[in-house]
């Protein structure tokens, strides 16, 4: 191990492992406001432009993980370079793409990107005195959130002052930047971990969750009774039996089956798909209809910057009511908590699926949104704390992102085939499409609600719940996810 002095110092570090984080955050959600004017430009149809956002969040939902092991196994400065390479190739090839399938590979490439949040809290862990540790984990955390929030509102302004190929361009300067300053300036850890990667079960997972995001998409297409709908969705069946054997077999399986039958997980779990479900697919499809031209009968012909501001709420509530849910997990539970963030997320999903006169009703419901999904998302932690041992905490919390990464997979595909199912002679969506899609989502946090009943409530949990907020989570690389949302556990 080298000495002290000789390693860079941990201020410069930072630096860099923020700029590599900036770079991941603002992609995230660049993309978020522009899928309609990727869909013109490429030619492209509605329900196809939102693998855009789909093949990204597959992608980090795999990765992230992966990145983050194979940084344990042979040093996280390393693994955390070649994640900026891949995220600026990505990048590249985003911009340069001139059809739809390239930029669907180029979103699935910069999905590896989402492996330098687990290895930047990594190398922080690693490198930092122990007395910054928590401050640099936090201001780390932020920036992701932030990044992604700023990622909406500057899409617009970007677009109308070069246009969408910047939104890859840009990012992909700072990737580069923060690879080469990553390679020079951070330090390699001496600290390793054992272990291996258990490939399977990330094919298998992949395999099944593709086949039922194609034939969820494409069903309106295709019809849900054809012989390549029925077909998809029984391989996506088979495969997933065959993902959850492996699992249990698996030496270090991608997901912890055994950890999974715990009921207070598996409900969580449930939540936390659900929950991916909604938030997903709002944004994905919320800036397409406010972007609607008025002679399509709804709609409000909003720019791109006008379409990123009005999801702007959802971010600066979710943020902010994630800072204030530990003292009321103190007061009424966790469990409490999650069933009553699931209960007020209902309501701005029945806005959006009714309310389109005015956009402040637009504006009214993604703050009550972020509301909702801040209340559950922080009390969920507690929980999953609660329910696991000790030394299974960080697997459980990023089982429990990855997890809702994937229910915005689905979310998004089946959001799609909701929204275009019966489309204009224009080739718009008709506005029934949209409030079928939107109540849809009201139903899926009923749902989740039911959900957060089933939870067992614990005197554990409650222990828990009044702890953690106190303290900095111990490992909250292990408990981040794609959206930018964090997870954290409490020491072993």
């Amino acid at each position: 191990m080298a000495s002290e002095s000789r390693r860079t110092h941990h201020q410069v570090t930072f630096a860099v492992l923020a700029a590599g984080v900036a770079a991941y955050a603002l992609l995230q959600s660049l993309v978020t406001p522009v899928l309609p004017t990727i869909q013109a430009n490429l030619h492209t149809t509605q329900s196809t432009v939102t693998w855009v956002l789909t093949a990204y969040l597959l992608s980090a939902s795999i990765f992230t993980p992966i990145m983050g092991r194979i940084g344990d196994m042979i040093g996280k400065e390393r693994v955390f370079v070649a994640t900026l390479i891949a995220l600026a190739a990505g990048s590249l090839l985003a911009a340069l793409a001139s059809s739809v399938t390239v930029m669907i590979v180029a979103r699935a490439i910069q999905g590896v990107g989402g492996g330098v949040l687990p290895l930047a809290f990594g190398i922080i862990r690693d490198e930092f005195p122990r007395e910054k540790l928590n401050g640099a984990i936090g201001a780390i955390a932020s920036l992701s959130a932030v990044g992604a929030g700023l990622g909406i509102v500057l899409a617009g302004p970007i677009v109308d002052a070069l246009d969408y190929h910047w939104l890859f361009w840009l990012p992909m300067i700072l990737t580069i930047a923060a690879a080469a300053a990553a390679h020079f300036l951070v330090p390699e850890s001496p600290v390793r971990t054992p272990g291996r990667i258990s490939w399977a079960p990330a094919l298998l997972l992949s395999a099944w969750l593709v086949a039922l995001l194609v034939a969820l998409s494409e069903a309106p297409t295709w019809g849900w009774g054809s012989g390549k709908v029925i077909g998809l969705l029984v391989a996506a069946v088979l495969l997933a039996a065959g993902w959850v054997l492996v699992e249990l077999r698996a030496a270090t399986p991608l997901i912890d089956m055994t950890m999974m039958r715990r009921k207070a997980v598996w409900t969580n779990n449930l939540v936390a798909l659900l929950i991916g479900v909604g938030m997903y697919a709002v944004f994905a499809f919320l800036p397409e209809f406010v972007q609607t031209p008025k002679a399509a009968g709804y709609g409000f012909g909003a720019s791109i910057t006008q379409s990123g501001l009005i999801l702007l709420p959802s971010t600066v509530t979710m943020f902010a009511i994630g800072m204030a849910a530990g003292g009321l997990s103190r007061r009424i539970g966790a469990k409490a908590v999650v069933l009553l963030g699931c209960l007020v997320s209902v309501v701005p999903m029945l806005l959006l699926a009714f309310a389109h006169t005015h956009t402040w009703e637009l504006y009214l419901a993604t703050g009550i949104m972020g509301i909702g999904f801040g209340l559950a998302f922080a009390a969920m932690s507690g929980l999953i704390v609660a329910a696991v041992p000790p030394e299974q905490t960080g697997v459980a919390s990023g089982m429990n992102a990855n997890i809702r990464t994937i229910g915005g997979s689905i979310g998004a595909a089946l959001m799609a085939s909701i929204v275009t199912a019966n489309a204009q002679p224009s080739g718009l969506p008709r506005e029934a499409g949209y409030t079928h899609g939107f109540a849809m989502l009201a139903g899926a946090m009923v749902i989740a609600a039911l959900a957060a009943v089933v939870i067992p409530a614990s005197r554990a949990g409650r222990k828990v719940a009044s702890a953690l907020p106190a303290d900095e989570p111990a490992h909250p690389e292990l408990g981040v996810v794609a959206g930018g949302t964090l997870i954290g556990d409490k020491p072993e």
